[in-house]
């Protein structure tokens, strides 16, 4: 198989709330560092692939719009996915895998200070038996964490120490939106505090990858993506052990993460009780485990919706281009009750 490796990432400095800054001003600064960092012009980019939600930016074809900010002029090779960026980069990687492209340019970008994302998320949801009784995305995460603690898999306490982990090493990510401890709080829907769930922001990335020895030629050490796989199991929640992701597993399989040990993990976890769920599918979980998980801090400290599962590949990356890692893993998901999860293998060579 054609080798295709992650050769830069950027993201923006998260934030609350950007309404002084459009999706174009937010993106361009992280495409115009990508690019910097290859040494890379827009024209010698072979293929341009993003992702985001239109009901996240409340109009259709939002994504045109961004393209201002990529620049559309002379014709470029383009798609899009209203997925989160994790899948836009599938995309790009089979496009390279197949010899149609040597280069890409993958982003991804998401507002959700606007509106309720709460709310926007339901729509999501069967909408026959489910999107009308309006449960929204902690509600629902609030019933898989009880449902966990039902079944003796963990418990509040244990919950809280994943939020205070994350929030600690969201100190050295200086793109982080959360730092420091963890308020106590309030349920805000139990067992599930305001720790447990991640903050509302707005932000963006990308990544570009290469093939073979241009990957090499632009970066030092090139993360290879040595395996890469997404699976999606039930659309009904009725149906699903929520203490449980064979999906994720399955997804793990294919790509090859259980054939050697990993050192880092980037799970796109956005609530701690997820984070148990995807540890135990991943194999992670054993009590000696040395295995470094979300040391950027996670989805738990920085969640741009449709942005964030192309930050863990992002993350994962730049710890294997910085020497910190040698083989990563990295998660990303969509969909409630982590329904839908891709899992990727990085892996950096051996000087």
């Amino acid at each position: 198989m054609r080798e295709v490796a992650i050769v830069a990432f950027g993201q923006s400095a998260h934030v609350r709330d950007s309404a002084e800054t459009s999706e174009v001003e937010m993106l361009m600064p992280v495409l115009h560092d990508v690019l910097e960092q290859t040494g890379l012009a827009a024209r010698d980019i072979d293929f341009t692939c993003s992702g985001s939600s239109d009901y996240l930016a409340g109009r259709a074809f939002s994504f045109t719009m961004a393209l201002d900010g990529v620049g559309a002029w002379p014709p470029i090779s383009e798609s899009h996915v209203e997925m989160d960026g994790a899948w836009a980069l599938y995309e790009a990687w089979v496009k390279l895998l197949t010899g149609e492209a040597e280069t890409a340019l993958v982003y991804a970008y998401g507002k959700s200070s606007p509106g309720d994302v709460r709310e926007v998320l339901t729509r999501q949801l069967d909408p026959y038996y489910v999107a009308p009784l309006w449960p929204d995305s902690v509600a629902l995460a609030a019933l898989q964490a009880q449902a966990l603690i039902d079944a003796e898999l963990t418990d509040e306490r244990a919950l809280a120490g994943i939020a205070a982990r994350s929030r600690a090493d969201a100190e050295a990510n200086p793109h982080a939106q959360l730092r420091g401890a963890v308020p106590a709080g309030e349920h805000l829907v139990a067992p599930l505090r305001t720790g447990d769930c991640p903050p509302i922001g707005d932000g963006a990335a990308a990544v570009v990858l290469a093939a073979g020895d241009t990957a090499r030629r632009l970066a030092d050490r090139p993360a290879w993506i040595r395996g890469l796989d997404h699976r999606i199991e039930a659309h009904s929640l009725g149906v699903r052990d929520l203490t449980d992701s064979p999906s994720t597993r399955l997804a793990a399989e294919r790509a090859g993460a259980f054939e050697r040990p990993v050192d880092t993990a980037e799970l796109h976890a956005p609530f701690t009780s997820q984070e148990v769920v995807l540890r135990r599918a991943l194999k992670l979980d054993a009590p000696d485990s040395t295995v470094r998980i979300n040391p950027s801090g996670g989805a738990l400290a920085t969640n741009p919706v449709m942005a964030a599962g192309l930050i863990r590949l992002g993350e994962a990356a730049a710890r294997i281009h910085r020497g910190e890692s040698d083989r990563a893993l990295a998660h990303a998901t969509s969909g409630p009750c982590l329904q839908q999860n891709l899992v990727a293998v990085l892996e950096g060579e051996t000087r």
